[in-house]
């Protein structure tokens, strides 16, 4: 029997009431002392010494173990820019994630904002309460500009989901893939299609891993190249950088997906449905890896890709293997960077977390090239190399 996830998740919203709820740290009943203590009179002598050192917070307060989550609604899922409150059940989902899967304390906060200036000046009005901000599901290219200039005057570790939790997935489904097709992950010719949040992140991660590999970005409009005048900063700067080649054909201003796919060793898909079909993948080079995350509907279909002589296949779907999912890195990368007081995560924690994911199947499979999300031990695992 098919369950029916949309009435399934209607239910569960209305019953509890969305999916979270705060509890105290002392456990059992408070005693008339104890409450003394937590509150007046006691607590002002705590507030007295952080205000004479700054940096004690995390000791005395819940910041040493709390993420904000996040979002003005502008890029969520599959939906669009539905706005700050529809957006709040992700991001409720999220911290319910952080909570299952790395005992991570976080708040999901979804802003009214209505330019990027807001954003972060909001964001860093309300950093002192947290101890690690999550941005989640805004759209690109603002997210750019949000994140950097967020990292740049914050001192608590700032990371877009969106962006580095997927790269960091791919690069480890990638490495993985690798080991199985017998490819040599530094000399790949690898196409990524939907240059946005996610693919711009992916394209430089693996660049920074394995400086040789040749990556090209396709748009609506084909291949992406300089000589097209309407290419956003984002873009014109991953060319400019060597990041992605500047692909042109003899005549043409611009080669489409289906010529770039021609003899490529890997595709990557975080753009829309449906882009790919078989004849593309059997034009692929031998034993081609395909990465068709757009969800719920994928690129091609995984069973379309393994017909046209796929070798290895990742979706992001959860009933298919090898489902590249955020939540496999972001709750042990979050865990680490709170536990060893990390202020920012670094290229370098984003190329160890990928290591440890791929690390984490000992004996890699076309069906299994990356963990699954219940492997236990694994936010663990990534939280041990975020140092």
């Amino acid at each position: 029997m098919t369950t029916d996830y949309n009435q399934l998740a209607e239910k569960l919203h209305r019953d509890n009431g969305g999916k979270l709820a705060t509890d105290l740290r002392h456990k059992g009943e408070v005693t008339r002392h104890e409450l003394s203590a937590y509150y007046t009179p006691g607590v002002g002598h705590v507030s007295s010494l952080i205000a004479k050192d700054p940096s004690r917070l995390r000791e005395f307060t819940w910041t040493r173990n709390l993420v904000a989550v996040i979002s003005d609604g502008s890029a969520v899922l599959g939906l669009g820019n539905i706005g700050p409150e529809a957006s709040l059940p992700v991001m409720e989902g999220k911290a319910l994630l952080f909570k299952y899967f790395a005992d991570l304390d976080s708040v999901p906060i979804v802003l009214d904002c209505k330019s990027t200036e807001e954003v972060i000046e909001t964001i860093q009005r309300i950093a002192p309460s947290f101890g690690a901000i999550n941005l989640e599901d805004f759209a690109a290219p603002q997210c750019f500009e949000i994140e950097s200039r967020l990292r740049e005057t914050l001192s608590i570790p700032v990371f877009h989901d969106d962006q580095h939790g997927t790269a960091i997935v791919v690069l480890a489904a990638l490495i993985n893939a690798c080991k199985v097709t017998g490819k040599d992950l530094g000399s790949l010719t690898i196409v990524i299609a939907g240059i946005g949040a996610a693919g711009t992140a992916i394209a430089r991660l693996i660049k920074e891993y394995a400086p040789g590999v040749q990556i090209v970005g396709t748009g609506r409009s084909g291949a992406l190249t300089l000589a097209d005048a309407s290419l956003n900063a984002v873009k014109r700067s991953l060319l400019e950088e060597g990041i992605l080649e500047d692909v042109s054909l003899e005549g043409q201003s611009t080669a489409d997906l289906k010529e770039v796919m021609c003899d490529a060793d890997v595709f990557i898909g975080v753009s829309a449905p449906g882009l790919v079909d078989a004849d593309m993948v059997r034009s692929m080079a031998p034993d081609p890896i395909v990465m068709a995350l757009s969800n719920p509907i994928p690129e091609i279909y995984p069973d379309e890709a393994a017909a046209a002589g796929a070798a290895v296949i990742c979706t992001g779907r959860s009933d298919f293997p090898n489902q590249v999912n955020n939540a496999l890195a972001f709750p042990g990368i979050f865990r680490g960077a709170l536990d060893h007081k990390v202020s920012q995560i670094t290229e370098d924690h984003k190329m160890l977390a990928a290591k440890a994911l791929a690390d984490f199947v000992k004996d890699p499979t076309a069906e299994k090239v990356i963990p699954s999300i219940f492997d236990e031990g694994l936010a663990q695992a990534v939280a041990k190399v975020i140092t």
